[in-house]
């Protein structure tokens, strides 16, 4: 078995911290060992508050997958979590990871499509990374093993 590192950044209105639920709720700062597609992820759950933003960066050793949920409903914020996502993956520690963007609550009607929101997140300008766009809804179970499955395959080709 593998075992591979996966920093799980949960971001909602970067004001609640929403976790994938197939890893089960989560509170901040909280570390789960997750087996999934005989992969093992270490699983950080850093939150989204303002005031815990600059802690994030002590998670980003080892890191070799990213996973940043966006609630893709908040479009008045859409660009602050553009910004916060720009910011991390320009880390050094975070140089040669896999970035995996859950674009959640698809189950609302308003929520922005898997193209706008990667227009909006600057996704396109990643030429050197690898990344992938998926619609979920957490509390639905609703696209995230194929985000899972996606990332299970980028990091075994490693």
């Amino acid at each position: 078995m593998a075992s591979d590192h996966l920093l799980a950044v949960c971001v909602s209105g970067f004001n609640v911290c929403v976790c994938v639920c197939v890893f089960q709720a989560l509170t901040c700062f909280n570390v789960e060992t997750v087996e999934y597609k005989n992969i093992c992820f270490t699983v950080w759950d850093v939150g989204g508050q303002d005031k815990i933003r600059p802690l994030w960066r002590h998670y980003f050793q080892n890191t070799q997958g990213l996973i940043f949920v966006v609630d893709s409903n908040d479009r008045e914020r859409v660009a602050e979590s553009a910004e916060e996502l720009s910011k991390m993956i320009q880390e050094d520690e975070l140089k040669e990871a896999v970035l995996l963007v859950f674009a959640n609550k698809q189950d609302l009607p308003n929520a922005m499509g898997v193209s706008e929101l990667t227009d909006k997140l600057g996704l396109h300008s990643l030429r050197s990374r690898t990344w992938h766009v998926q619609a979920t809804c957490a509390t639905q179970g609703t696209g995230l093993y194929e985000g899972l499955d996606w990332l299970s395959n980028e990091l075994s080709k490693r």
